[in-house]
């Protein structure tokens, strides 16, 4: 389960960062989408999908873990 970070890019979408891979995409679509309960199954704009457990996106950027799908 590798480490990634989940920020706001400028134009309010976010972004989705695995150190390990040096791999940057967006957030196509997640599970649950809504700022008290966020994550599940998150699908990026490559076709990956990584799941990371639901939580609130009070502040941003955080760091989590997440399970590629």
């Amino acid at each position: 389960m590798p480490n990634v970070m989940i920020r706001r890019t400028d134009d309010g979408k976010l972004s989705f960062y695995v150190a390990k891979r040096d791999m940057e995409e967006i957030v196509a679509s997640a599970e649950f989408d809504a700022p008290e309960k966020w994550g599940g199954e998150i699908e990026l704009t490559d076709g990956s999908k990584f799941y990371v457990e639901p939580m609130e996106l009070a502040s941003l950027p955080v760091t989590v873990r997440a399970k590629r799908l």
